[in-house]
């Protein structure tokens, strides 16, 4: 991309967007192109297509999305579909429309079958049913990459897709009824200690595995691929390492400092078993994560004892 070039940011004040903004800024990219939802709501067809028709960006980050853990998603899961299906299809159709150069469309791992082959090859999409918590959201983000292969097929576009593993870091959200795992732990250790709680109760057995990729690491990526990357195959972005959610609640727990008792509610859904994507396709390109995890949720617990978080 050139250093002047339009650059539109969707989803630029999320945790993803806000990240690739960062990196972005850092290369000495200046024209980056943002709006927020007040200005522009991307679920809206005709204003996403007046938005583009009046910028005409060179380039697309689409990093916009509805995003939440298991309960946001198995309680909402038509808010989930409807918000992040029209997402994509208005912004890559209007992408096409007013001759975007290239579009980066940001998926998920979630869009892979719930008993998949570990670790998950792009190859395996499609091959199997989706995990019931988080249908809604992962047929969404089917439909995006989807779109994205079609219309580089029919129209010749230069439209990339990336599937990040469980993405965390600054500027994350802390709602304890939306987040993911990851930033919900660090809020409720934090707070167990600041009140003295003598124990914090998770969801599920704390056996499931997961893989967590620092947003930085997943900007500097994304901006590594929208520079030398064109191709139909999406790919899997992450650190191609994984580990329980007891084993990640107890580097929290230490990281926080909290001293209490954890409690794992059985009776509570954990999700896929294990969900670790496989990185071989990425990693051919000469792209390698740089943070480790218990450094990356140091950083991100320093980052919430600053305030620098949302609640949704």
């Amino acid at each position: 991309m050139e250093k002047d070039a339009k650059i539109y940011i969707s989803g630029h004040s999320g945790m993803v967007g806000s990240a690739i903004m960062r990196k972005l800024t850092a290369e000495g990219y200046t024209n980056l192109l943002t709006a927020t939802h007040q200005e522009l709501d991307l679920t809206r067809q005709n204003e996403v297509e007046a938005f583009f028709e009046n910028e005409r960006p060179d380039y697309v980050f689409l990093s916009a999305a509805k995003v939440g853990g298991i309960m946001a998603n198995n309680t909402h899961p038509a808010s989930f579909f409807y918000d992040n299906i029209m997402i994509a299809a208005n912004i890559i159709h209007s992408a096409k429309q007013y001759e975007t150069k290239k579009l980066l469309f940001l998926g998920s791992s979630c869009i892979y079958p719930r008993f998949a082959e570990q670790p998950i090859k792009e190859e395996a999409l499609l091959t199997g049913e989706l995990e019931p918590t988080n249908e809604g959201y992962a047929l969404a983000k089917i439909a995006g990459l989807k779109m994205c292969e079609y219309y580089n097929r029919q129209y010749k576009t230069n439209f990339i897709s990336v599937m990040p593993c469980n993405i965390y870091g600054p500027n994350d959200n802390y709602d304890l009824n939306h987040s993911h795992v990851l930033p919900a732990l660090i809020r409720r250790f934090h707070e167990a200690k600041e009140n003295m709680q003598p124990s914090v109760t998770i969801w599920g057995s704390g056996k499931q595995y997961r893989e967590f990729l620092y947003v930085d690491d997943l900007a500097d990526a994304c901006l590594y691929l929208m520079n030398h990357y064109s191709d139909n195959q999406f790919v899997n972005i992450g650190m191609g390492e994984d580990q329980t959610i007891a084993e990640l609640a107890e580097t929290i727990k230490e990281i926080v400092g909290y001293e209490g008792e954890i409690i794992y509610d059985t009776t509570k859904p954990d999700g896929m078993h294990r969900k670790v994507v496989d990185t071989t396709k990425l990693n051919a390109t000469n792209w390698h994560y740089k943070t480790p995890l218990k450094e990356g949720i140091r950083l991100t617990y320093q980052d919430f004892l600053k305030g620098n978080y949302r609640e949704q």
